[in-house]
């Protein structure tokens, strides 16, 4: 059951302003392609605010008003705007953040509805709105004010164009809540008639969260109202102005998680100049980021989508240290971690960054960072580890100096082994520490995991134990391989061994993997493709699939290759019946699979483990062409902090890591006739396909000239340059005549 919503009217309008054919030449600027209001609308959770790549501050509208719409402060089918918050999670199914809301007035509106608190707001539509990498704008109809924003990496800039009033405000307010986040202290200081610091507490998803800011106006304010209804949690100013027609004021908002002075320091070194040149700033930076993968098409609306998906693929996770290297240490507020719950730490040599999805992120957009962001990785490897050194464990899900605990595995493991075989430099004996610790904590069912060799059903509304099970298993398999390559026998044979945990499951009877009591018995009666307490956001379907450390031994469990062969069809054929219950998640439904949600993402790649690499060819192309569009209903479920968008870029380039921490990439079909990869030392790397337009198969791969008899290709291949050619038929045979070999399981190509 896939969410849909009827706004034909508006989203015509829409995208004729976006679809405009434009000329290839030279010097075309990639920017014009990306649509940042893709994901806006349905379940892809995407703001379209101002942002630059992995930036601490995410300058976006706010529409105000609570819900699963609008869980990144925007729904694009509403018509309101009640201010502009600086910080926003993207495309995720949590409410929180919405850091310091700022919101222009004057005297020609002052209507109040309790949907948004009594907020100030105005009417908007899309006609007078608009979006690009680092820059957004809107008009707010109601005031007759144009609001614009443009951002640094730490800073928020805003620039409001006003009529004439004697009575234009500009409202701030920290007592502004949306969704799960609720405010615990706020504070306004007035430093003179043009600088506000101040600082706003808060709990949520992310608990013990701070912000501190430093505000600037480019207009002193004749007059101020401090009013927090005498809530130490409710602070708010409003700033009175007499503006002249066409007045512009300039707002930069300087964030840190540690101090006022911090975040001042953050406009001074990032934001002293105006607010067109730090707007052409911000596009260069991500001018520059796009330019890092160049791609052949005549296909305008085709470009729009992958541009876009690599824009959003660099949304998070975000910068959290200052320019010192100082940041909030993460903790909570019962003092749970060996850390004061105020204490500040300081990342040395390294930017420290936060909002790691990793539940879903380890799958491929990590893998794709370790392509195009190598000068990244290794910081981000060093945030993980920070985090460990902080908590005694590697993060789950974390941002903003907090564990959420969302989700489960520990999939901080692939993404540190993964870069690790791939020789980024980071201390490997803390990593291997950490990776270690953190597989054998007592939390979160782990301890009953390695009593038990798997996790029972029990009493939790969210017990997941099948998924557990199978997730736990596959990051025990990555902490062996790095045992192993560190020459610690016993624990690669320990973690090894765990990592066949997921065959205790396996009822050779009815060839699924299925749940089991406290005492081991199979639960009775099981329906494979009901979503139940066992499967996380899943069903059976879904997560029978997942053993990326053991194919070869997933498929002789089913019976062999062609039994298989049989149930993977049946994954992409059985369609939902009318009457099933499909969760808000089950999106971007092809038979049982679900490319709205993560486990599925590896799934159509299958094939080329059966010596079947066209059906999987057919499918990922299905799934490139029709699960994305340029439209602001444009991903099929939750973008996901980069993981919707990097399963595009990957496939779309032709290659996709079935296990992201094996050094290799499964080769499926390319959707473009040429795409170049700057890779690291000046390399690049291309991919091209010949006979693409006409043609719907792959019938042979050259990598250097050479033919690949494999249906795979090692980062260390992508990553020396070169050009991979994709020779394309429309015969379905000679796709699969080669009996291309797969990755050998248990093994690490670095």
């Amino acid at each position: 059951m896939r969410l849909s919503y009827v706004y034909i009217a508006i989203l015509v309008l829409s995208i004729g302003c976006s679809q405009n054919p434009k000329k290839e030449t030279a010097d075309e600027k990639l920017i014009t392609y990306v649509n940042p209001f893709i994901g806006t609308d349905g379940p892809g959770n995407t703001y379209p605010g101002a942002t630059t790549p992995f930036g601490m501050v995410q300058l976006s509208p706010d529409i105000g008003i609570p819900g699963w719409d609008r869980i990144a402060g925007y729904y694009y089918q509403d018509s309101i705007i009640s201010g502009f918050s600086h910080t926003h999670l993207t495309g995720t199914g949590a409410g929180d953040l919405y850091d310091i809301l700022v919101m222009p007035t004057n005297s020609r509106f002052s209507d109040r509805i309790e949907q948004n608190n009594y907020k100030p707001f105005s009417h908007f539509n899309h006609n007078h709105e608009g979006a690009s990498p680092g820059y957004y704008w809107v008009n707010l109809l109601d005031y007759g004010i144009k609001a614009e924003m443009t951002a640094t990496s730490r800073v928020g800039v805003h620039r409001y164009t006003f009529p004439k009033d004697e009575s234009s405000q500009i409202h701030v307010d920290l007592g502004y809540t949306l969704n799960w986040d609720k405010p615990t202290g706020t504070f306004i200081k007035v430093v003179n008639d043009s600088i506000l610091q101040g600082h706003r507490m808060s709990t949520g998803w992310a608990r013990n969260q701070k912000v501190f800011f430093e505000m600037h106006f480019s207009k002193p304010f004749t007059s101020y109202k401090i009013d927090d209804n005498g809530k130490e949690n409710n602070s708010k100013i409003v700033l009175n102005y007499t503006t002249d027609e066409g007045e512009q004021i300039i707002v930069k908002t300087g964030l840190s998680s540690v101090s006022y002075e911090t975040a001042g320091k953050a406009i001074k070194q990032e934001a002293n100049t105006g607010f067109n040149q730090i707007k052409r700033n911000a596009e260069a930076i991500w001018e520059k980021e796009l330019q890092k993968i160049k791609i052949v098409s005549n296909d305008v609306d085709k470009k729009n989508i992958f541009y876009t998906m690599l824009y959003q693929s660099m949304l998070a996770p975000t910068l959290y240290s200052d320019s010192n290297g100082e940041y909030k240490a993460a903790n909570d507020t019962e003092g749970k971690y060996k850390i004061g719950k105020d204490s500040v730490a300081k990342a040395l040599g390294y930017n420290r960054y936060d909002t790691f999805s990793l539940w879903d992120t380890f799958r491929a957009a990590h893998p794709l960072y370790t392509i195009i962001q190598p000068d990244k990785v290794p910081d981000m490897v060093k945030s993980l580890l920070a985090h460990y050194k902080e908590t005694d464990v590697l993060p789950v899900w974390s941002m903003q100096g907090s564990e959420t605990n969302m989700m489960i595995g520990y999939h901080a493991v692939p993404v540190i082994v993964d870069a690790y075989f791939k020789g980024f430099q980071f201390d490997f004996d803390l990593a291997y520490k950490a990776c270690k610790e953190s597989a054998m904590v007592n939390e979160r069912q782990i301890d009953v995991y390695k009593e038990r060799g798997f996790i029972p059903v029990d009493e939790h509304h969210e017990n997941w134990s099948v998924s557990k099970t199978m997730e736990y298993a596959y990051d025990d398999w990555c902490v062996a391989m790095f045992a192993k390559d560190l020459g610690k026998q016993e624990d690669y044979e320990y973690f090894l061994k765990r990592s066949e945990n997921w065959k205790n499951l396996y009822n050779s009877k009815r060839s699924w993997l299925q749940p089991k009591d406290m005492d081991g018995k199979f639960i009775e009666p099981f329906l494979p493709k009901e979503y139940s307490p066992y499967f996380c956001e899943s069903n059976a379907w879904h997560y029978y699939w997942y053993v990326p450390q053991d194919i070869t031994g997933l498929i002789e469990k089913t019976g062999g290759e062609e039994r298989f062969e049989q149930k993977l069809d049946s994954m992409f054929s059985y369609a939902p019946s009318p009457e099933d219950k499909l969760p808000v998640f089950s999106t971007g439904m092809i038979g049982q699979y679900a490319h709205g949600n993560e486990p599925s993402h590896h799934v159509a790649y299958l094939y080329n483990y059966l010596n079947q690499p066209s059906k999987a060819q057919k499918l990922v192309r299905e799934i490139l062409e029709n699960q994305y569009k340029n439209e602001p209903n444009g991903h099929c479920g939750n973008e996901d902090c980069g993981q919707m968008s990097s399963w595009y870029i990957l496939s779309s380039l032709g290659f996709y890591p079935v296990n992201p921490a094996q050094g290799v990439y499964d080769l499926g079909i390319p959707l473009f006739k040429e795409a170049s990869v700057q890779v690291a030392n000046g390399k690049t790397f291309t991919v091209s396909a010949d006979g693409l337009e006409e043609n719907q198969f792959v019938q042979r791969v050259s990598l250097n000239g050479n033919e690949l008899k494999r249906s795979y290709i090692t980062h260390q291949e992508i990553m020396n340059g070169g050009t991979l050619v994709f020779t394309m038929t429309n015969d379905s045979k000679l796709a699969d005549k080669n009996q291309l070999k797969t990755p050998e399981v248990n093994k690490i190509y670095n």
